[in-house]
């Protein structure tokens, strides 16, 4: 994987069309900000209950968007990284409709996750309690049978998103199929969707066990001798990515994005600086996603503390709240039908409430942190909560996953807060300082990040109180590369 920022999009919200049409965007308009691109599900369907994470055939490219051939061209021009969705396949999957119709005698009947399959005498309300559910209710849905039988199958997230039996002989085969698929299309980097949620064991939390580890790492393996690199997608205590670092090739720093808003608010960079005094290296660094704010990635799970306390997650995610003028509260929670419950939904721009100079700072201490960067779309062009998509879906995550035409593209790199963050992406991909060692000095309000390559030492600056950031390069003489409040006056 290249040290470069790469790009988080959906293929037809950002272009307005399919791959053919973001191939062409990130060619031209987009020229020479992304080494990679995360494509966000591709498979048919794209308009799923799940914006493509319940794919009816995780093998097949979405008619709407290409087919493989556009893919793997797409795959010449940047390394494009997809979603392998491991922990389940869509209720609609032939697959499961098969097995609807023939229980047993279906050949996929093993493909599936029963509740029999982890608690054969059924589950007790005690064992019910440990799971780990990153939405309130069941994991079980029952399903009837063409001959009435009534089956519980697990189900972590909707009843639409059957959970797989990774350990099964037809769990392998199909994991292995969509492996393969990748390998031959060009696809360099591989996201494990949901990876921690694949191993159910009885009394336990199903969440990121021993044999989960065990899993990943295998899968990994596999991935490696196909020549792809893989990224486990896990939100949780923070101790538990630093573990989960050790075990895979990358992993995600989902505590940045909100330790970043934090600073931010309170004006201390004392626990962001802690967090990234000790972060894996290895990692991904996003503020915003597909996803919401995740905020148990900051926080304290249980008895384990957490990078903020109780009080300071509360304060933040209020302080969102108010910033976006309640919109988050109306996309969060219970208040939508996607109830996530460690995630604000939110535009990053409305949680610092549309301020151009924070939202810079916050990109440029993105950029500076340890990880390779990914932008999303919807934060490559600051865009707003899309109240009106909210509004036709009531899917709380559709704030922040807008259809895009290439003219309100071109529109939004207009703006000077666009064009200050494509000149931090380029500083991010050409400095070559990038490549050498990180270090950071702070004290409450004030800031250093700072990386020290063999020709020269790039330092970001920022005093949060009198709203000053700026970018120097130390040689032989100290030399100002960019500032901020410069940036956006375009000066």
């Amino acid at each position: 994987m290249k040290n470069q920022v790469q790009l988080i999009t959906y293929v037809d919200r950002l272009s307005g069309g399919g791959f053919n049409t973001l191939e062409s965007l990130v060619k031209n308009e987009l020229q020479g900000l992304f080494s990679g691109a995360h494509v966000l599900p591709f498979f048919y369907p794209i308009d799923g209950s799940d914006a493509g994470f319940d794919p009816i055939d995780h093998s097949e490219v979405d008619a709407r968007l290409g087919a493989w051939h556009d893919v793997k061209s797409f795959a010449k021009e940047v390394e494009v990284m997809a979603d392998l969705i491991v922990n389940h396949m869509s209720a609609q999957s032939p697959e499961f409709l098969d097995v609807l119709a023939k229980g047993e005698k279906s050949p996929y009947w093993d493909l599936f996750l029963k509740e029999s399959d982890v608690f054969p005498e059924g589950i007790t309300s005690q064992q019910a309690e440990l799971i780990y559910r990153p939405r309130p209710g069941s994991c079980f849905s029952n399903k009837t049978l063409a001959d009435g039988t009534v089956v519980k199958f697990w189900t972590t997230f909707t009843d639409n998103q059957i959970d797989i039996n990774v350990n099964s002989p037809a769990g392998k085969a199909y994991l292995e199929k969509v492996l393969a698929l990748f390998a031959d299309n060009g696809v360099k980097i591989i996201r494990l969707d949901a990876a921690g949620y694949a191993i159910k064991k009885a009394n336990t939390s199903c969440f990121m066990l021993d044999e989960t580890f065990e899993f990943i790492n295998a899968l990994s393996k596999r991935a490696n001798e196909l020549g792809m690199e893989t990224v486990a997608e896990i939100h949780s205590h923070f101790q538990t990515q630093i573990d989960i670092a050790s075990r895979v090739d990358r992993v995600y720093d989902f505590a940045l994005p909100p330790l970043i808003l934090h600073t931010l608010f309170t004006k201390n960079v004392t626990a962001l600086f802690h967090w990234l005094d000790i972060a894996p290296r290895n990692c991904l660094t996003v503020l915003d996603t597909h996803d919401g704010i995740g905020i148990i990635d900051a926080g304290p799970m249980g008895v384990k503390p957490g990078l903020l306390n109780a009080d300071e997650i509360d304060n933040l995610v209020e302080t969102i709240h108010k910033n976006s003028e309640g919109q988050s509260r109306k996309a969060t929670g219970a208040a939508a039908s996607n109830v996530d419950l460690y995630q604000v939904n939110c535009s990053y721009f409305d949680a610092l409430a549309q301020n151009e100079w924070d939202y810079l700072l916050a990109r440029a201490i993105q950029f500076f942190a340890p990880g390779v960067p990914q932008v999303y779309y919807g934060g490559l062009l600051a865009l707003e909560n899309d109240m009106s998509l909210l509004g036709k879906t009531n899917v709380g995550r559709d704030i922040n996953r807008p259809y895009l035409t290439r003219e309100s593209v071109l529109q939004h790199l207009d703006k000077h807060v666009v064009s200050g963050l494509m000149a931090l992406i380029k500083l991010r991909n050409l400095h070559p300082a990038f490549n050498g060692e990180f270090c950071l000095v702070g004290d409450e309000c004030v800031g250093q990040l700072k990386w020290i390559g063999t020709q020269s030492t790039l330092i970001l600056q920022f005093d949060l109180h009198r709203k000053i950031a700026q970018v120097f390069e130390e040689t032989d003489q100290t030399r100002l590369l960019l500032d901020l409040n410069s940036m956006l006056t375009g000066e």
